[in-house]
């Protein structure tokens, strides 16, 4: 994976998530709702900036809250859940593609799984600042292996939903598993901030 670097942005201490929280999140929503509502979606969120020109550098945590809080208000639940899965599917392809080197990918799929998924969890952890910005990230490798995200930006977009809305990490850890530890892993969030829960947790089986 690339070289870790600080969740908060050095001059102005804000916390900074990595550009495909909102890359993927603006492709899913087109190929879903087209580009003209994509794009009313965003200017509400207050993103325009983002759609007109993508990202190529870390970008606020708040952005992904604020899209994700107008998402939760204007989609209907299946939608949402269809479209922060292909997101983070795509992102997991994207850490797969450019992140992970060749060399590691193949060293952990010649592993067995648990071994491999607390190799996979470590290196998760030294880049968490990608995918949950100031938030915090652990992991424990075992049947079931479990993730957690404490303080993410997703959840923070609609507290007290009263369900678990972190469809797009579930879809993200469950491509990368997949792909380096087990084909059939499947990823569940069983407890979520926005449901009450102290962090969202995720159970990883196959």
């Amino acid at each position: 994976m690339a070289a870790p670097a600080p969740a908060h942005g050095a001059a102005d201490d804000v916390a900074r998530i990595g550009p495909n929280s909102i890359i993927r999140m603006a492709e899913a929503l087109t190929a879903a709702v087209g580009q003209a509502d994509t794009a009313d979606l965003f200017a509400e969120a207050g993103l325009s900036h983002h759609l007109a020109v993508p990202p190529d550098s870390m970008v606020p945590a708040a952005d992904v809250t604020a899209l994700h809080r107008v998402l939760r208000a204007r989609l209907d639940r299946a939608t949402m859940v269809a479209v922060s899965r292909r997101a983070g599917e795509a992102t997991g392809d994207y850490l797969l593609a450019h992140r992970i080197p060749k060399p590691a990918q193949v060293v952990l799929k010649l592993l067995p799984p648990v071994p491999a998924a607390r190799i996979l969890i470590k290196a998760m952890g030294k880049h968490a600042w990608t995918f949950a910005g100031a938030g915090r990230f652990e992991g424990h490798a075992g049947r079931p292996t479990r993730l957690v995200i404490a303080g993410g930006p997703i959840q923070a977009a609609v507290p007290g939903a009263g369900i678990a809305v972190c469809d797009y990490y579930a879809a993200t850890f469950e491509r990368l598993f997949r792909e380096l530890v087990a084909r059939k892993a499947t990823v569940r969030e069983v407890a979520c901030e926005a449901a009450g829960g102290t962090a969202c947790t995720f159970e990883v089986v196959w």
